[in-house]
C-alpha cells in the first residue's frame, strides 16, 4: 500500500515509525513531515491544509490511504473534500467529516453534545462577546476554582484554571475581548472545576465497530509538579495503574457507547480516532473534552504498545471490517518525555543544531516534531523539539531509560520536565 501521511509533529513521526513496521507497506509520503520522518519516508513539502495540493499528490503518487495527523485539516474539511471529488473519492482518508470534528473544533458543540447524551460532565454555560457582562456575572457568582475555555482551537492553550475571580474575570476578558486566541475565543466556554486525576482514552471505529487502544496520561504544565502556563503536553505515560477493569466498564458503557451512538444517531457516520480527555473524580470518569484525533505526546506513548499491525488496523477501518482484526498490547509499561525549545511555550528561537549523544536501545525511541534539516544539519525549528519514549518492565524503568534518553538530546536552551509519571507511581 502507498500511504500519504498528514502532519509534520512527533505524532506523525511515531506514527511514521509504525507505518514502516508493516508488511503491507510499498511507499510512504509525509507532507509535510520533519527532520526525523525523511529517514522513513518521502517528505512532501505544503501545508495540510493545502486541499488542491494534497489531491495533486494522491493522484500523481497512485496514494491507496490517506491518514490525517492533526485535527485542523479534519476541522477545515479535508475527508469531505475527498469524498466529494470523484477523482479521489475512492481513497479513503481515516479520519473524521467536517461535521463530526466539530466536537473538537467548537467545546461549546461538544458540551451540547454530551449534555444532550446524559454523558457525564461538568456543568457549563457559553459567552458570546455580546455577553460580556453576563459573563462576568456568572464568573462572579459561580464557585471556584472555575475554567476557561476558548469555543475553538486554541494549540492546547486555551484553557483557564482560575483560583479567584479577579484573575478569572481577567482570563475571560482577555480571550473573549482582547482575542488573545483569535477567532478562537469568539466564545468562552464557563464550565464547573473537576478535581481528580486526567487520562486519555482513544478509540479507533469504522463507523460501525470500534477499538479501544491502549489508555495514558499526558502531563499539560511546562512546569515540574504541573505548574506553569499550558502547552501541547510536555510528557505521557501508558498504560495509567488506576485504569482497571471496573472502570474500564463504566468508561464504555457511560463514554464510549454513548458517544459512537449518538453520533450515529445524529447522522453522523465517524470514522477513525476518536480522543477523549477524563478527570477521574471518586473512581468515576467525566469527559473533559474530544477530540478528533490521536493525542501528542500520548501518541508517542501508545504506539509503541500496539502489537498488532498499524497498517492493517488502519485498513480495516478504511474496508470496515475493524471487527475482524484481534489488537494486541504489550504488557510493557512506555514513558515519554518531551524536550522543549528554551522560552516555550512563549517566546522562543528556531534554529540550533541539535546532537545526540550515546545510542538508543531496542526499547528506546526518538521521535522529531519542531525539527529541520538545514544543509545536511539537524536543528530546532518548533517549541517541541524532539519525544523521547522508553518502554520498560514497569512504569519506573521506563521512566529511567526516557530520561537518560532526553539528556543525551543536546541543543541550546533544551528544557524537559524529569517528573512524567512520579505522580502516579505514589
Amino acid at each position: 500500500m502507498k500511504i500519504l501521511l498528514l502532519g509534520s509533529g512527533s505524532r506523525e513521526h511515531a506514527f511514521a515509525w509504525k507505518i514502516k513496521q508493516s508488511p503491507l507497506l510499498t511507499d510512504l509520503f509525509i507532507l509535510p513531515g520533519n527532520g526525523g520522518t525523511d529517514s522513513l519516508g518521502t517528505n512532501i513539502p505544503g501545508s495540510v491544509n493545502n486541499f488542491p495540493l494534497i489531491k495533486q499528490k494522491v493522484i500523481e503518487l497512485g496514494i491507496d490511504l490517506v491518514l490525517v495527523g492533526p485535527e485542523e485539516p479534519l476541522i477545515l474539511g479535508v475527508k469531505d473534500f475527498f469524498e466529494f471529488d470523484p477523482e479521489i473519492s475512492k481513497v479513503p482518508v481515516i479520519g473524521p467529516r467536517k461535521g463530526s470534528a466539530e466536537l473538537e473544533g467548537s467545546k461549546d458543540f461538544s458540551k451540547q453534545f454530551m449534555m444532550s447524551r446524559d454523558i457525564p460532565t461538568a456543568s457549563y454555560k457559553t459567552f458570546t462577546h455580546d455577553e460580556i457582562e453576563e459573563g462576568i456575572d456568572y464568573i462572579r457568582n459561580h464557585s471556584l476554582p472555575i475554567v476557561l475555555k476558548a469555543d475553538g482551537l486554541a494549540a492546547g492553550k486555551g484553557v483557564l484554571i482560575c483560583s479567584d475571580y479577579d484573575s478569572a474575570i481577567k482570563g475571560f476578558l482577555e480571550i473573549i475581548q482582547d482575542k488573545k486566541f483569535g477567532k478562537s475565543g469568539d466564545k468562552v466556554v464557563i464550565e464547573s472545576f473537576l478535581d481528580g486525576i486526567e487520562m486519555s482514552l482513544f478509540v479507533l471505529t469504522d463507523g460501525k465497530s470500534y477499538k479501544i487502544l491502549p489508555e495514558a496520561k499526558d502531563y499539560k504544565k511546562i512546569g515540574e509538579g504541573d505548574k506553569g502556563l499550558n502547552t501541547g503536553g510536555m510528557g505521557s505515560v501508558s498504560p495509567v495503574p488506576f485504569f482497571d477493569d471496573v472502570l474500564k466498564d463504566k468508561i464504555n458503557t457511560q463514554i464510549v457507547v454513548p458517544t459512537l451512538e449518538g453520533l450515529r444517531e445524529e447522522g453522523i457516520e465517524y470514522f477513525g480516532f476518536l480522543f477523549i480527555g477524563l478527570m477521574i473524580v471518586d473512581a468515576e470518569p467525566w469527559v473533559i473534552e474530544y477530540n478528533v484525533r490521536m493525542g501528542d505526546p500520548e501518541t508517542q506513548s501508545v504506539l509503541p504498545r500496539i502489537e498488532t499491525d498499524f497498517l492493517e488496523l488502519l485498513k480495516a477501518v478504511a474496508d470496515q471490517n475493524l471487527d475482524t482484526i484481534r489488537m494486541k498490547t504489550s504488557p510493557l509499561s512506555a514513558v515519554t518525555m518531551v524536550s522543549v525549545s528554551g522560552g516555550y511555550p512563549e517566546d522562543f528561537k528556531n534554529g540550533f543544531p541539535i546532537q545526540f549523544q550515546g545510542p538508543l536501545d531496542s526499547n528506546q525511541f526518538y521521535f522529531q516534531g519542531g525539527t529541520i534539516m538545514d544543509n545536511g544539519i539537524l536543528k530546532t525549528n518548533g517549541g517541541r523539539v524532539i519525544s523521547a519514549t522508553a518502554l520498560g518492565e514497569n512504569l519506573n524503568s521506563a521512566r529511567e531509560k526516557a530520561m537518560k534518553a532526553s539528556e543525551n538530546i543536546i541543543y541550546e536552551g533544551r528544557y524537559f520536565r524529569k517528573d512524567i509519571g512520579l505522580d502516579i507511581m505514589k
